[in-house]
């Protein structure tokens, strides 16, 4: 078909067709830009990065089609086994809905084995053009706690018993559901309910497909290239292997505090990763691989330890080990055969001013042992293949439909 077949085709069919081959266009786009700088050249990591693209279609598509309208609003979640982005806590599961300054919401359920949540009223998502956390909340604040049924309300000016004002500028209303202890037990329930809906929805028209769709495609396109770009400008600021200082997140959480070590470990390599226990209610170490900013391998290798996870020394310090093969230690993490990553220190919910400063050492792997305190606990093959099951049959439990 020439040109201007071609030209005439478009100028006739539907709003919805012309949306939708837009939106494969500008995917198809975000496919062939990761073949390039800056994304990641490594051929193993490109792969991790087309499966890693096609969750976040699943996710923007997601959010931006089946959760649009703070009038009619439910949690979506996020961040979890497959959607994931940013950066995401291995001890959270992460619930995100609509809402809307001038209306009001009854937010419900049952904690159930969840001991913690913050959340969060915010201007959008990180990657977003505009974002920031304009209010902040605790599951404990509100007194509610692990096991609790519990209602609370968004919304209205404040002033009634309950009820939580929407800052002016916010458009969702995020959950961090925090699992301490990985157990096999009930995660939480979280619903929410516009108290001033309509009684019902009009039905989509093409124009309201086309700006959705619209919507997903930048949701894709932001987040590859934002998350990829801020490793990037995370790691120049830094030197390999080891940690520089700490940080807060601007307009990020004001529990949140975290510390960044980017790795370079060849397949002999280890880090001994060394500090004092944070001043804090919760603390944890993750690892991240490098251009995507996901979790690394979550259910098939041991990747995060959190603070009633990771064992201290006898003298009150955190050691723990990052490498490809396991050297028996119990405070190991898996950097799975990924020669370049993050591991991240972060503490939330800090009680004082004071910061650690946690230090990396690069050791080959055959003399962790001798570089480590005399009571550091062995573990066996077997013994970390059953912490392995366990941990997954956790995951099965809080991710579960």
């Amino acid at each position: 078909m020439d040109l201007e077949g071609t030209t005439a085709m478009a100028a006739n069919e539907s709003v919805e067709l012309t949306a939708w081959r837009d939106f494969c266009r500008r995917l198809e786009a975000v496919g062939e830009q990761l073949m390039a700088e800056p994304f990641p050249a490594d051929a193993a990591v490109r792969a991790e990065g087309y499966d890693h693209m096609a969750e976040q279609v699943l996710c923007w598509l997601g959010w931006s089609i089946g959760y649009p309208n703070a009038a009619r609003p439910f949690f979506m979640r996020q961040n979890d086994l497959v959607t994931q982005w940013g950066g995401p806590n291995a001890d959270n599961a992460y619930r995100h809905a609509r809402i809307d300054p001038t209306k009001r919401y009854r937010v419900s359920g049952r904690m159930h084995s969840c001991e913690e949540f913050i959340l969060a009223m915010r201007a959008g998502f990180m990657h977003q053009e505009k974002w920031g956390t304009l209010a902040e909340h605790n599951g404990s604040d509100l007194g509610i706690g692990k096991g609790d049924e519990f209602e609370f309300f968004l919304g209205g000016d404040g002033t009634e018993a309950g009820w939580l004002q929407i800052p002016e500028g916010a458009v969702m209303c995020s959950i961090r559901e925090y699992y301490f202890d990985w157990t096999e037990e009930e995660p939480a329930t979280f619903t929410i309910e516009c108290l001033d809906g309509p009684d019902h929805l009009p039905r989509v028209t093409a124009e309201d497909f086309a700006a959705k769709v619209a919507d997903a495609a930048a949701g894709v396109e932001r987040s590859m290239s934002y998350w990829n770009q801020y490793m990037i400008d995370q790691r120049a600021m830094r030197r390999d292997n080891s940690f520089q200082g700490s940080f807060a997140q601007e307009k990020g959480l004001a529990a949140a505090r975290y510390g960044f070590c980017f790795w370079d470990l060849g397949p002999d390599d280890a880090l001994i990763i060394e500090s004092e226990v944070p001043d804090a209610r919760y603390w944890s170490l993750q690892l991240y691989p490098e251009g995507w900013f996901e979790l690394a391998d979550p259910v098939e290798r041991m990747t995060s330890l959190n603070d009633r996870q990771l064992r201290l020394s006898d003298d009150g310090r955190i050691r723990a080990i990052v490498s490809h093969r396991d050297p028996g230690v119990d405070n190991w993490l898996d950097a799975g055969g990924r020669q370049r990553g993050l591991c991240t220190l972060r503490w939330f919910w800090p009680l004082s001013d004071a910061a650690p400063e946690p230090t990396a050492r690069q050791v080959n792997v055959d003399e962790v042992w001798s570089e480590l305190p005399a009571d550091t606990v062995r573990v066996s093959a077997e013994e970390r293949a059953a912490l392995l099951d366990s941990r997954r049959r956790h995951l099965a439990w809080r991710f579960r439909t």
